[in-house]
């Protein structure tokens, strides 16, 4: 088993991988001296495919164990899901030593994180991200929310879970599509701090999509070692931890103007990693050839739903609604180099318009 700390003093935790984690959770919470009340928050999907047999295996151990399902997908991660999960643990009588567990993807683990955020003023929760994306991103680092009509993730609190098992085996159950989307944030984290994984994924990433087994432990320990130290460093996002939002700025805004059911999150941070990698070529930050190599690779992930209909004007207006925008200036993080990221504000707005134009 492999196990990636993040340090953050009282609020520090562990994330435990390997294939084949999700038969050992009950005997991990035990060990750990879990509180017997469990609330497991899922959809039907995943409960289907992993939450009955959690279930069992944690009521064998001598958990109480309740189960709340929410809808799936991106459409849904408002308040009103937040509500039902509200209501459905202080109707099963809930309390501040309730455990949440959340069992799926990034969309299950951001809604249940914010709701044990909030409910009682916190209660324990532990991610089981099932997810290629969930488990190299959004798993880890304790961003919880909910989406507003009008931006993603605008509601929301940073919120550590207590501890992370991530089961690689579950990896096997997704749909190319999902997969794929995970991908995309895997080859982030080469491209804004660790040039060698970059190059890891470019010459791997045949196995990658074949899902070698060690290669998969390997990409997804990876990721969480890089995002485990980010955190550690910068917890509510003050500093290094913006380079994580690297493709986010227009990744973000494409998602909000297509109402978040056009595009996957990984698809829709894909193209915004590709229209910032032309940004960072028009601000003199990179050079041709890297920006080519960059951009090949992330299109050798695989095919992106186009961008048709989709105006650079109504992206603008996204972008300024965003929670990243400072006053008047719209955050970019742009690269220097494979591995080397640069914070701005000062990006004038032709220049947003010639990438996107470069793009489409």
């Amino acid at each position: 088993m492999k196990t990636v700390q993040v340090s953050l003093g009282d609020r520090s935790y562990e994330i435990l991988i390997e294939a084949g984690l999700l038969n050992q959770v009950g005997e991990l919470l035990e060990h750990r001296g879990t509180h017997p009340r469990i609330f497991m928050i899922s959809n039907s999907h995943v409960f289907q495919l992993y939450g009955e047999d959690l279930g069992r295996q944690l009521s064998d151990q001598g958990y109480q164990v309740d189960s709340v399902l929410i809808p799936d997908g991106e459409q849904h991660k408002h308040l009103k899901t937040v509500e039902q999960i509200y209501t459905d643990l202080i109707s099963q009588l809930a309390d501040r030593s309730s455990t949440v567990i959340a069992l799926g993807g990034g969309v299950t683990g951001d809604i249940a994180g914010f709701a044990a955020a909030t409910l009682f003023r916190g209660i324990p929760y532990i991610q089981i991200p099932t997810t290629l994306l969930a488990q190299v991103d959004s798993a880890v680092g304790g961003k919880t929310g909910v989406n507003h009509p009008l931006g993603k993730n605008m509601i929301g609190a940073f919120y550590q879970p207590d501890l992370v098992c991530i089961d690689t085996d579950t990896l096997s159950s997704l749909p190319a599509r999902e997969f794929q989307s995970g991908l995309y944030e895997v080859v982030k984290y080469g491209l804004i701090c660790d040039p060698e994984f970059f190059s890891f994924f470019e010459t791997h990433l045949k196995d990658i999509h074949s899902q070698i087994p060690s290669v998969l432990e390997e990409v997804v320990c990876r990721c969480c070692e890089i995002k485990a130290q980010i955190t550690s460093q910068d917890e509510k996002e003050n500093d290094v931890r913006r380079i994580l939002n690297f493709g986010h700025t227009f990744g973000h805004a494409l998602e909000a103007v297509t109402q978040y059911q056009r595009f996957t999150h990984g698809e829709a941070i894909a193209w915004g990693m590709l229209v910032e990698t032309h940004l960072s070529r028009l601000q003199g930050l990179l050079d041709a050839s890297t920006g080519d190599r960059i951009m090949q690779t992330i299109h050798r992930i695989g095919k992106l739903p186009p961008l048709d209909n989709i105006s650079v004007e109504s992206l603008l207006e996204a972008m300024k609604r965003d929670k990243k925008h400072q006053g008047e200036k719209i955050i970019f993080v742009l690269l220097e180099a494979i591995g080397s990221t640069v914070i701005t504000g000062d990006v004038e707005e032709h220049l947003l318009t010639e990438a996107w134009k470069l793009i489409c």
